[in-house]
This record gives C-alpha cells, structure tokens and sequence, in this order.
C-alpha cells in the first residue's frame, strides 16, 4: 500500500473504532468486513479458538447495549443477527488476525494497531492539552486576583481622604460639653 492509501486505510480503521464500557473496541461485523471473511465465519472461529481470547479481548454486548449502539451509529434493525455481537479490542483483533490466518488478515491487522495507537497518541495530546489549560487557568486566576488587589489598592489611594476636623485652638465657651 501507498502511503497516502495507508493514511485513508487508517482513518477509515479508526472510524470503525468504538467506546464501549470505557474500552476502546471494534464490532465483530467491521472486523470480518476488514478481514474479508463473513462476520459468522469470524465468530465460529473465535470460539474455536476460545482459550485464545480472554475478557480483556473480546467481550459480547448486553442487548441495550446493542440497542444504544444501532441508534448511535445507524445499524440497520434488519438483518440476520441472531445473538448479540462481539466487540474486539486492540489485542483481540490481533488475536481474532491470528485465528483467520490469511494475508489479508495479517496485513490488515496491522493497519487496526495503527489505528487503536493513533488514537490513544490523540487522546494523550488531549490530556496533556487539558492540563496545560488547567495550569493555565490557574496562573490566570492568581495573577487576577493580584491584578484585583493592586487596582484596590490604587483606588483607595486616588479617593479622597475625609479631612480630620481640627481642633479650635483657644478657649470656646459656647460649646458644650
């Protein structure tokens, strides 16, 4: 693949990559489609290869799950589903790879790690985005409220001082006391 195939290959990969119980996965159905082999044929040979693919690789979505997800992202509520799909993550689809055991799926898997690291480099830019601004925003906010004190400061100064009432000097009987 070019270069610039590789770049779109990626971005449609990353596209296909989905958050689900704060993990970061691809649809049994997206893999085989990438893979190119029927997301049945996919599914029998993980199971297969069960030992092969622990909790932290794949994990099957709860029926509102799969509800939540249709309407999110548009899947069509017909079709010949007949159980609840999987969802792979970065080291399942690697494994899911190995277990299909074809060139395209070996070429491709590479093409899947590119895109689960392109996206955790860009949810570290973020963080380390967020941060700065929150470093930001602090020195901001002390400089503000020293910025606040020195205009306090400067208008206790330019504001008139009431005279202090001076004393009469000498003997003042009419006053009382």
């Amino acid at each position: 693949m070019t270069d610039n195939n590789l770049l779109i290959s990626t971005a449609n990969i990353a596209s296909k990559i989905l958050l689900i119980r704060g993990q970061k996965v691809m649809l049994d159905a997206d893999l085989a489609e990438l893979y190119g082999v029927e997301t049945g044929a996919l599914n029998r040979a993980i199971k297969r290869n069960s030992e092969r693919f622990p909790e932290d690789f794949m994990l099957q979505l709860t029926a509102k799950e799969f509800a939540d997800l249709k309407c999110q992202i548009g899947i069509s509520s017909r079709g010949g589903r007949r159980y609840l799909p999987y969802v792979f993550t970065e080291h399942g689809t690697i494994m899911a790879a190995s277990v299909i055991n074809s060139p395209r799926a070996i070429e491709i898997s590479v093409h899947v790690v590119r895109a689960f690291v392109r996206l955790r480099e860009l949810v570290s830019t973020h963080k380390e985005l967020s941060h700065k601004l929150d470093e930001l925003e602090r020195k901001v906010s002390s400089h503000d409220q020293a910025i606040a004190g020195l205009i306090n400061s400067i208008r206790q100064l330019m504001s008139p001082t009431e005279p202090k009432k001076k004393r009469a000097i000498g003997f003042a009987p009419w006053k009382d006391k």
